[in-house]
């Protein structure tokens, strides 16, 4: 009869991710959405983002090393949490997840994962302070941030000291220090490798379209990220040119199933979907 998980946190949120119940006229914490998943539209906040920079995702990961990894050291804890999540096309991987229940068309939601591609494919995205050791399966891409810049004789330019496009890492409005205690646990070469690989593609794709970069300088930037032209392209059409479809890959939910272990999901429809019968007091 009274608003539900209002927290601290719920005053405090930057991004005002409350649910609002109307039937129920009750305030409650953001739950992603979970009515518009099991019908595999995407969360609202995701779905309404205008800078198109949400992705979600399945990935299938070994729960048994779960301990393991979360005993790890520090600057260990981004590579192992990365080593807990499996390769979906792998057949033994496939085999084993069979064998524990998870449908086919879950594993191919799995090998379509945008998740999976920048956690593990590319190496781009980071958990947030992964040194609570909780594991998150929530993950950011380290941001490139504008160059730095300064008003000298009424004209406000560059100051790049290298007088290069783009800056370098130290030259960063967010200083790599920072970001490593947000997502690297403290290792900051798991935060440089993904802001060297981001920078190497927009290096890249600037020589290829403006040509104000040689093209020699900007693959010799892709091979010291760790990089190559063909994974550049997808990165690239990943995180500019994305479709809905590739950016939400949202497997099916399969209520069905946990409802056939203690009910028959027929009778389960006819019985399920009241709530609460009595209407809320409005104000207006």
């Amino acid at each position: 009869k009274r608003c539900r998980a209002w927290r601290s946190c719920v005053s405090a949120c930057p991004y005002k991710k409350t649910y609002y119940n109307w039937s129920t006229g009750k305030s409650e914490k953001c739950l992603l959405c979970y009515p518009r998943l099991e019908t595999g539209q995407a969360p609202a906040c995701f779905h309404s983002c205008v800078g198109r920079i949400r992705y979600l995702g399945m990935v299938l990961y070994d729960a048994d090393r779960i301990h393991e990894v979360a005993m790890l050291p520090d600057e260990k804890l981004v590579e192992g949490q990365r080593s807990l999540i499996l390769d979906p096309k792998d057949p033994e991987v496939i085999r084993k997840a069979q064998a524990n229940g998870i449908h086919d068309d879950v594993i191919e939601f799995a090998q379509r994962s945008p998740v999976y591609r920048f956690v593990k494919d590319w190496g781009l995205a980071l958990p947030p302070h992964i040194e609570y050791r909780t594991l998150p399966m929530l993950f950011y891409v380290p941001p490139l941030l504008p160059v730095l810049g300064a008003q000298n004789d009424d004209i406000y330019g560059n100051v790049s000291k290298t007088g290069d496009v783009f800056h370098a890492f130290d030259e960063a409005r967010v200083p790599v220090e920072y970001m490593t205690s947000l997502f690297g646990a403290g290792n900051k070469s798991v935060v440089e490798y993904s802001l060297k690989k981001l920078m190497a593609v927009r290096v890249f794709k600037r020589a290829q379209t403006v040509g104000d970069i040689p093209m020699e300088a900007a693959l010799r930037g892709l091979k010291e990220a760790g990089s190559n032209e063909h994974e550049a392209e997808d990165i690239y059409r990943m995180t500019a040119l994305p479709t809905f479809a590739q950016r939400f890959v949202i497997p099916p939910m399969h209520r069905e199933e946990a409802i056939e272990a203690y009910k028959d999901p027929q009778q389960h429809k006819t019985e399920a979907g009241f709530g609460f019968i009595e209407t809320p007091v409005r104000r207006f």
